[in-house]
């Protein structure tokens, strides 16, 4: 899994670095669940699984909507993955299928994970940028100005039709 930083302009969901924490927890947690106790049972293996896999793809899917107030909505979800994600390694401390410095420490990567989305959350209810969804696509521009060509060569035809009757007029 690639650790570096984008550069530049933020081209997809994967150049932001709240995804890609997300997706080291992700990854955290399948070794977690791959190994002792834990990888036999089952419902909370799954569970927890799908709660890391929840963050991700939230994030990704929220971007992808293109909408500023949807990407905000699916971050929440995402948050709240995190949150179960949390709860579900307290369980697995509780039933001894994690060490307590293990526990800790993926604790405190969903504690980043969860902060980063909350920074972020905040961040685009401050902009005013509306997402991508509401900016005109390049074809609808191009046909936007070239009906505004038209329109004032109409009316540039029109003011020397006007002028020619003007001067013909005794």
């Amino acid at each position: 899994m690639p650790d570096e930083k984008p550069t530049g302009k933020v081209k997809s969901f994967e150049d932001f670095n709240v995804y890609r924490q997300a997706r080291k927890l992700t990854s955290e947690v399948y070794r977690l669940t791959r190994a002792g106790a834990f990888a036999k049972d089952f419902g909370l293996a799954d569970q927890i699984r799908r709660a890391a896999v929840s963050v991700m793809s939230n994030i990704a899917e929220g971007y992808e909507r293109g909408s500023s107030t949807e990407f905000i909505q699916f971050l929440f979800i995402a948050k709240g993955s995190c949150g179960e994600v949390r709860a579900q390694l307290a369980v697995a401390l509780d039933q001894g299928y994690v060490a307590a410095a293990e526990h800790e420490r993926l604790t405190s990567l969903c504690r980043l994970v969860s902060s980063m989305l909350s920074n972020f959350i905040e961040y685009l209810k401050g902009s005013r940028y509306p997402g991508q969804k509401f900016k005109p696509s390049q074809r609808n521009w191009a046909a936007e100005v070239v009906n505004e060509q038209q329109r004032v060569l109409d009316e540039l035809a029109a003011a020397r039709k006007k002028a020619r009757e003007n001067k013909s007029e005794p």
